[in-house]
């Protein structure tokens, strides 16, 4: 099996039980291992009293790229540690794209940089994240 065959492989069995991205709406597309896409369209319910989409839902989708690309290897990946800049405002029917690049991956730790971007591929939000990977593998053998 290629790498690429394995990322897409992990990202399929995350996405089986991966509740939270199903009902935000988001998808993922893997063409390089380490790397993952995560779309997502704004909806009426995630906008705040403000009228602009929630901040933890542009992290959510941010979030979800990052996991998606940091599992991609075959081992059990988790969040360390993330932040994220919020550079421009997200609003009902935005559709959302964030592209998580890997860094850096070590053995046990991996940096992640996720760009997300609107329709109109102007940069909406920065994230950075730390992962931290189990002796645990997504894949039977």
């Amino acid at each position: 099996m290629t790498d690429l065959e394995t990322a897409r492989r992990c990202a399929a069995a995350m996405m089986a039980s991966d509740h939270a991205s199903k009902t935000l709406g988001i998808t993922i597309d893997i063409d390089t291992p380490g790397e993952a896409c995560a779309r997502m369209r704004v909806r009426e319910d995630m906008v705040n009293g403000f009228n602009v989409c929630h901040g933890g839902l542009v992290f959510a989708l941010a979030d979800s790229a990052f996991a998606f690309a940091c599992n991609a290897h075959n081992r059990v990946t988790v969040a360390a540690a993330a932040s994220i800049e919020f550079l421009r405002p997200v609003m009902a029917g935005d559709d959302l794209t964030a592209m998580a690049v890997e860094e850096h991956r070590g053995r046990r730790a991996g940096f992640y940089t996720v760009r997300v971007v609107n329709q109109d591929d102007a940069l909406v939000a920065l994230f950075h994240g730390r992962s931290a990977s189990r002796d645990e593998t997504i894949l039977e053998a």
